[in-house]
This record gives C-alpha cells, sequence and structure tokens, in this order.
C-alpha cells in the first residue's frame, strides 16, 4: 500500500475494489470473487453479487484451469508489448467466470483445455494468461 496526502492509503496498484487481485497476480494467484450467500463465481470485481445481489462477496483463488470459449487471431500492431499475431481469447475457467486473456504457448482451438501462465511487466503486477494444457513452461 501507498499513502495518500492525509494519511490514506492507497493500493499500490489498481483501485480499491481490483486491488486484492493485482495484489494476487503479484503472487502468481488467480483470484475471482465468490458470493457467500449463494455460492456464485464472478470476474470482474463488483461490490455485490450479480446471481443475488449480496454484498457478500469474497476473494477465492481458483484452479487457474479452464477451457477455451472463443478466440481470434490479432494481426495488427497496436501495442509495444504484444507483437502480432497473438492470440486473444475468452477462457472459461472451471470455477465459471470468464476472463479475457492471451493463449501463449502454443496453438490451441475453441474446447481445448488451459491453465493460468503469468506474462511479467516491468513496474506492474503480471498478467494472467493461459497455455494449452500440456504446454512446458
Amino acid at each position: 500500500m501507498t499513502e495518500r496526502p492525509g494519511g490514506q492509503s492507497a493500493p499500490a496498484y489498481g483501485d480499491p475494489l481490483t486491488a486484492p487481485f493485482w495484489e494476487a497476480a503479484a503472487r502468481r494467484e488467480l483470484i475471482v470473487q465468490r458470493c457467500q450467500t449463494c455460492g456464485h463465481y464472478q470476474f470482474y470485481p463488483r461490490p455485490y453479487c450479480l446471481a443475488c445481489q449480496s454484498d457478500t462477496v469474497a476473494w477465492v483463488t481458483t484452479s487457474g484451469r479452464g477451457a477455451v470459449h472463443s478466440m481470434t487471431t490479432v494481426h495488427m500492431d497496436i501495442a509495444p508489448e504484444f507483437t502480432p499475431p497473438y492470440l486473444v481469447a475468452i477462457v472459461e475457467l472451471d470455477e465459471g467466470p470468464r476472463l479475457i486473456t492471451n493463449i501463449v504457448d502454443g496453438p490451441c482451438r475453441i474446447g481445448d483445455r488451459v491453465r493460468v501462465a503469468w506474462k511479467d511487466r516491468d513496474g506492474m503486477p503480471p498478467l494472467p494468461v493461459f497455455r494449452p494444457e500440456g504446454a512446458d513452461g
């Protein structure tokens, strides 16, 4: 945590709602929210459950595994850290939530099983990316 003027603390990265996600990413741990009332898993973070509107959501560690729900190959050069071509996918975690992410370390098809990996970034927490199950790394 860093300190703001007036002695208020601020997350080192992200905002108060997303800070726990980025703190876990720094530990290479993929977390999502789970409702303590109805058990629904969700991502991206919100202050309430999308299924029952309860405000009893908590962060839980995922298995880091899932399946490719949708994907596309990007051929345009849009940012220096992403050299085309690269794969952008929606991965459905075994726990249920879907994440927009990149696929690394091998070809993939819709329905293929994947597991989380981490893309390091200078001065920021790593990004969760996914690789095909069975890929080295």
